[in-house]
């Protein structure tokens, strides 16, 4: 990949990344209240599929345009996410330890979409 070109979206660290955030986010979920796994549960486990997810479809589709959409969408779920772990905080679902350590993950995960997203609109 001495070209800068990726070859295929499971070389991306960013998608890396967001698949161990995903680990996470399914984890700290496991031990919030059983009446939640139809409501709060599934869909933070849902957006959270929906990062690495969107990120690899965008990646196979065609030219930078197409990709960037999916960055973008792949950021928007990455922030429902953030939102429902804040929720499920301010229930006293999850430690303030734990929520932080996910926010940060976040973070940097939104940072690298971010930086690859201004490098495919540099090539555009």
């Amino acid at each position: 990949m001495a070209s800068g070109e990726v070859r295929h979206y499971r070389d991306l660290l960013v998608w890396q990344k967001a698949l161990s955030w995903v680990e996470l986010v399914y984890r700290a979920s496991a031990e919030w209240p059983s009446d939640e796994r139809y409501g709060l549960i599934s869909q933070a486990r849902r957006a959270a599929v929906s990062v690495p997810s969107n990120i690899a479809e965008g990646c196979a589709r065609r030219g930078p345009v197409e990709f960037i959409r999916f960055l973008l969408i792949a950021r928007g779920s990455l922030a429902e996410v953030e939102t429902q772990l804040i929720i499920a905080r301010r229930l006293d679902y999850i430690s303030e330890d734990w929520l932080d350590s996910l926010l940060e993950s976040a973070d940097e995960i939104s940072r690298m979409l971010a930086g690859l997203i201004a490098k495919l609109e540099e090539r555009r």
